[in-house]
């Protein structure tokens, strides 16, 4: 047989390429469509900038012979790999392709993935996973469980040194579910992205229950009840969109500091509005979301965990271009209290922010921790020290402000000076106290208030008394535990003042393997 001409050989391969793009056929991809889904390709389309994704191991196939599996062979092996930019930064992505046997994960499929999180913690670059897949592939046998091992290894090498997001476009479950537990932000989409560990098939056989897949693994469920997901998306392309401004806030490695984005807003502007939101009464609640969009750049604040743990606000945003990550005790629910899920979601938005070399920015009104039964017996002794955990073990740039109450146990635990604060600033209506002042008082001037002929009159005076003396930012201003008491207005200039100042913070620790966080 005489040679191939270049022509015919160049012919050959934009063939293969056409096969590829194909994935598992028109009649699949228009199934896909019909479920209202994007198809792999579409999606990385719609993440990365245009026109910038460079596809590799596209021709990659299975080796597998069992079960008459050599019939069914597809280029690419159902994911789609390689890598683009996203606002000109690179990126690595993978996209499960569900036309290919539904996305199944066998021995090549891991091995693309695998390779891209090399690459991507290699060249430091972060790495973004679409997952839309039936599970492991059955007839790959232990060669797909070990295909989801070697994937989980390499996220956790990975962990705190680029950023890893997990986009939830489809089915994930089973075994799969841990890639995206180990990676930093989860985003799901409404009424496609399902994540559980058992279906409910098998929930139904083993305890009984009848439940849908949408309850147990929807993106309402993990974003609201479970706190599996950080981010609720309604359809693909919002996704898409969120996952594009999260990764605006981070460097593309731990070794890098965050990108600075000119905004044109005068980090200086001051805000009078900021006197009428937060109430001088402590018993008044209020959104203290309003108070941060006052005081970052052209009030864009980026949520995270938006329906978790509501009592407690975690997210990202900007103040005079610089990034920041906010934790913000939240007045409008349960009085800003701290429980179990508050406490774990504020310490792991912590620890991404310290890993990532992002300050760290407290709002702080805190009454204390959640009293109640439910709460000790769930460990709120364990949960709530993973918070002193995560801020004391932080080495950026801490700075903390304190609207209203600060009481306590809780008072340390939203990063006082003790915790490693680099600034505190307070409100004049601040109050830094052990407990508030209706409880000091009746603790302290008992015997006098029992003394007195009347005895409401007695409490109302000895609760005025103790608000003069200690229900103000001035004692723990006085000490040192507060550095600057500010006017509301204040609160945006002088928050910049410290992220300048503390920019070029450097604090060794000792030497250690790794720290433990409460159990």
């Amino acid at each position: 047989m005489a040679d191939k001409t270049i022509d015919e050989l160049c012919a050959s391969l934009v063939e293969k390429r056409e096969k590829t793009a194909q994935g598992g056929g028109a009649k699949a991809i228009a199934k896909q469509h019909e479920k209202g889904k994007m198809t792999a390709r579409e999606r990385i389309d719609a993440l990365l900038d245009p026109g910038s994704f460079v596809e590799i191991d596209e021709f990659v196939e299975h080796r597998c012979v069992n079960f008459g599996l050599q019939d069914s062979v597809f280029l690419g092996d159902g994911v789609v790999t390689g890598y683009g930019t996203i606002d000109g930064r690179i990126v690595y992505v993978f996209s499960q392709d569900f036309t290919v046997m539904g996305g199944s994960l066998g021995e090549m499929h891991a091995k693309k993935i695998c390779k891209v999180l090399d690459l991507s913690l290699t060249n430091g670059a972060p790495c973004i996973g679409i997952n839309d897949s039936g599970g492991a592939r059955i007839q790959e046998a232990v060669d797909a469980l070990s295909g989801y091992g070697n994937i989980f290894f390499k996220n956790v090498k990975a962990i705190g040194v680029i950023p890893q997001f997990s986009i939830i476009a489809g089915p994930c479950a089973g075994g799969a579910v841990y890639s995206p537990a180990l990676t930093d932000f989860v985003f799901m989409v409404d009424k496609i992205g399902i994540m559980h560990i058992t279906g409910p098939a098998v929930i139904k056989a083993v305890t009984g229950e009848d439940v849908t897949s949408e309850q147990i693994g929807g993106a309402r469920a993990h974003n609201a009840t479970s706190g599996c997901a950080h981010f609720f998306a309604n359809n693909e392309s919002e996704c898409y969109a969120q996952a594009r401004k999260v990764l605006s806030y981070l460097p593309s490695n731990n070794m890098e500091e965050p990108p600075f984005v000119e905004t044109g807003d005068d980090p200086a502007r001051m805000d009078t509005a900021l006197r009428e939101i937060v109430p001088t009464n402590p018993n008044k609640g209020y959104d203290v979301r309003d108070v941060i969009k006052k005081v970052v750049d052209n009030g864009d604040f980026c949520e995270v965990q938006e329906m978790y743990a509501r009592n407690i606000v975690t997210g990202f945003a900007r103040v005079g271009g610089r990034s920041i990550g906010i934790i913000a005790n939240q007045a409008k629910f349960m009085a800003g209290c701290l429980d179990i899920d508050a406490s774990d979601k504020a310490s792991r938005h912590i620890r991404i922010c310290d890993a990532f070399n992002i300050p760290i920015v407290t709002f702080e009104d805190v009454p204390g921790y959640l009293p109640g039964l439910n709460q000790e017996m769930g460990g709120i002794i364990r949960h709530g020290a993973k918070l002193l955990y995560a801020y004391s073990e932080a080495t950026a740039p801490k700075i903390t402000i304190v609207l209203r109450k600060a009481y306590g146990g809780s008072y340390l635990g939203m990063c006082s000076k003790d915790l490693g604060a680099d600034v505190v600033l307070a409100w004049p209506q601040a109050q830094i106290a052990v407990m508030g002042a209706e409880g000091a008082a009746n603790i302290i001037f008992r015997k006098d208030i029992e003394a007195s002929e009347n005895k409401e009159a007695t409490r109302a005076q000895k609760i005025e008394e103790y608000k003069e003396a200690f229900a103000n930012p001035y004692c723990a201003a006085a000490r040192g535990f507060v550095d600057r008491v500010i006017l509301p207005e204040e609160t945006r200039p002088a928050l910049y003042q410290a992220l300048v100042m503390a920019e070029s913070k450097c604090e060794l620790r000792p030497k250690r393997k790794h720290g433990i966080l409460p159990n």
